[in-house]
This record gives C-alpha cells, structure tokens and sequence, in this order.
C-alpha cells in the first residue's frame, strides 16, 4: 500500500491529526535550523544555547517521527 491509499481509509479525523502532526514534525526542524542560522535574532540567546536548544528540538522531532512511523505501519 502506498501512502495516498492509506489515507483514503482513514477517517476525516485521523487524517486530520496526522496531517497536523507532520506540520508540527516540519515546524520543530524548522525552528531548530532557524537557532543554527540566524546570526542576529531579535531576542539575545547566547549561541551555546542555540545550538543546545536546536539539538533538543532535532531529538524531539526525530522522536514523533519514529511515533508517526510507528502508528503509520500499523495501519498498513
């Protein structure tokens, strides 16, 4: 099964959900690249920091990925 039929079998709500947690997957990637790069951010966080909290929010997005995945394969 591809990725597109298993989303036609689940209910409006559940696609609903999954889709918001891929955009919440993409926001926290996002926002830990956006610690790495942006030199001068508005707010004064020393860089250490950054790159600390940037390293916190990869882990996290890697950990409801592996969640996502998880319940993604036990629908297949």
């Amino acid at each position: 099964m591809n990725f597109i039929e298993i989303l036609k079998q689940k209910s409006p709500l559940q696609r609903f959900l999954f889709v918001l947690n891929l955009i919440f997957l993409i926001l926290y990637v996002f926002m830990a690249v956006v610690l790495f790069v942006w030199k001068t951010m508005p707010v004064e966080i020393p860089y250490k920091s950054r790159v600390i909290l940037g390293v916190i929010l990869i882990i996290y997005a890697i950990i409801r990925f592996y969640r996502l995945s998880l319940k993604f394969k036990q629908i297949e």
